[in-house]
């Protein structure tokens, strides 16, 4: 048998073949396989051969640049940007408390925690005079430039540990109002033919005026009368307009007005100070002072500037209020002004709310019925059975019991729910964040979270799911949603949670795809 491939492989490699057309590789190839075509081997492989030279040929006369061509890789971009939660009491535009937490840094293709990066000696995201942007799923919402930055150390008795790290003061401005146009409603028609019936001594252009330069008047309508008898002949008082000529006259007898501007050549410089001059000029100010040293000079600005102010002027937020007080948001700084990626998704109707809101609320209760049973904690916790000694009497009622079935516990009650829909990314699947907490009623407060995203039948398929209770705080955070944000300027999202212990906190950067949630940065703990 002989070897398909191998001449094929002899035709681009070099042997007798290389650097030739297909035309001519193609006639020598003929003129071997006549030579060697005495069994019928040797012609299957050389029509196998003719075919794939034919086909290399059209290959390279349809694309005749195709070797040529360069694919030039363009410069990766160099992503700088730095993620913090803004917390505030009161109302956002004059807050009665507020600060800034560091959470990440995007920088090198990398996440650093925010808090602890580049601390020479004032972490690098929170260099007084950085801006960042207040956002809403990715909607800005105002800005907040950074005044000052302060670290906060628990005192060793103390029993809460909220005040511990670096944390940024600065003043928020609310996003500028959109201009208002200038322009208005016009009051009054077009005139589609160009004559105006109301006023005709208007004047006015239409498609019947005259030819310009032929003299001549536009062609009157039919049955109106002719433009000769309604215009006068000759006004000695009209205007007319004349092409220049050499008679200077006319321009001379204006008479000159002593107010009227007139154009002239700058002035010669004056000549440069004597030595003698320049040091009386500066023995002058000298005496004068600067105005810059005048301590009464007035300013032109309103309210003392960002850069000026201290711990007096801007109301700090100090411990953790309680939910219902404090306020979140999410605080973008990047080096770039990129455009904005809105990340919320809006229910289609109230009908549709309610189906996601039934099987979150369905997947909560399983998640908090399985950790109450293996925690003992809540309705679904599992009995101790006491002790007692196994008599005839007790082991009849033990039989009795056991065929009677059990009823099942009421559901959960579930306060404070909160759903929230997302697009995390271009045409991505529809992603829902759900949370919530028990009444505490005879047993510790259980909290709730659930995240969920559309599989492709449309149903919300379980991605993450955290269950914890107020006494297992310090071994299971509670997960708080803060917002999505675009971590790493990829116009993809992510999910930030606050994990909140017992005295302590972290933030946690969680990627959600196909169904699954990945944990992408997690900061240290406030310890």
């Amino acid at each position: 048998m002989v070897e398909q491939n191998g001449p094929v492989r002899a035709l681009w490699s070099g042997q007798g073949y290389s650097g030739v057309s297909p035309q001519a590789a193609l006639a020598r190839l003929n003129l071997r396989m006549l030579s060697d075509s005495s069994t019928p081997t040797s012609l299957t492989a050389a029509a196998h051969i003719r075919a794939a030279v034919v086909c290399a040929g059209a290959l390279f006369s349809f694309f005749p640049g195709l070797l040529a061509q360069v694919h030039k890789v363009s410069k990766p971009q160099k992503v700088v940007r730095a993620v913090g939660v803004y917390e505030w009491t009161g109302d956002l535009a004059k807050p009665a408390g507020s600060r800034l937490i560091p959470v990440s840094l995007f920088i090198d293709g990398r996440f650093q925690d925010a808090d602890i990066y580049e601390s020479n000696p004032i972490p690098f995201a929170l260099d007084t005079g950085n801006v960042y942007e207040l956002q809403k799923a990715g909607i800005g919402q105002g800005t907040l430039e950074l005044a000052f930055s302060r670290k906060l150390i628990p005192t060793p008795n103390a029993y809460s540990t909220w005040d511990d790290g670096w944390f940024g003061y600065g003043k928020f401005a609310p996003p500028a109002a959109p201009k208002k146009s200038n322009l208005k409603p016009v009051t009054t028609l077009a005139k589609i033919n160009g004559i105006d019936d109301e006023n005709d001594n208007k004047p006015h252009f239409s498609a019947r005026s005259a030819t310009p330069g032929t003299g001549g008047s536009a062609a009157p309508l039919p049955g109106s009368k002719p433009v000769a008898d309604s215009v006068p002949a000759d006004d000695p008082d009209r205007p007319k307009l004349h092409h220049g000529s050499d008679d200077k006259t006319a321009a001379s007898d204006v008479p000159d007005d002593p107010d009227r501007p007139k154009l002239r050549k700058p002035a010669a410089a004056a000549p440069a100070a004597s030595p003698q001059a320049a040091s009386v000029n500066n023995e002058r100010v000298q005496a004068l002072g600067s105005p810059m040293t005048d301590a009464n000079r007035p300013e032109l600005h309103r309210g003392k500037p960002v850069s000026a102010m201290r711990d007096e002027d801007l109301p700090k937020l100090v411990g953790l209020p309680a939910d219902k007080d404090l306020q979140q948001m999410v605080a973008v700084s990047d080096a770039e002004d990129r455009p904005q990626h809105d990340f919320s998704r809006a229910f289609d109707d109230e009908t549709e709310r309610a189906k996601i809101l039934g099987k979150m609320e369905d997947a909560a209760r399983a998640a908090l019925a399985a950790y109450e049973k293996a925690n003992g904690v809540g309705p679904n916790a599992a009995p101790t059975p006491p002790v007692t000694k196994r008599t005839a009497s007790t082991a009849a009622a033990h039989r009795t019991v056991a065929k009677k079935k059990a009823a099942p516990p009421p559901p959960e009650t579930l306060l404070d729910e909160k759903l929230t829909g997302y697009t995390l990314s271009y045409g991505g699947a529809p992603t829902f964040v759900y949370s919530a907490h028990t009444d505490g009623a005879g047993s510790p407060e259980r909290f709730v979270t659930i995240v969920g995203q559309n599989n492709v039948q449309g149903e919300p398929e379980i991605a993450l799911k955290s269950v914890t209770d107020a006494t297992h705080l310090d071994r299971t955070p509670r997960m708080k949603l803060v917002d999505a944000v675009d971590a790493d300027a990829s116009n993809r999202a992510s999910l930030l949670f606050e994990l909140r212990a017992q005295n302590t906190r972290q933030f946690a950067l969680y990627r959600v795809l196909g169904g699954r949630a990945d944990q992408l940065f997690l900061t240290g703990s406030t310890e």
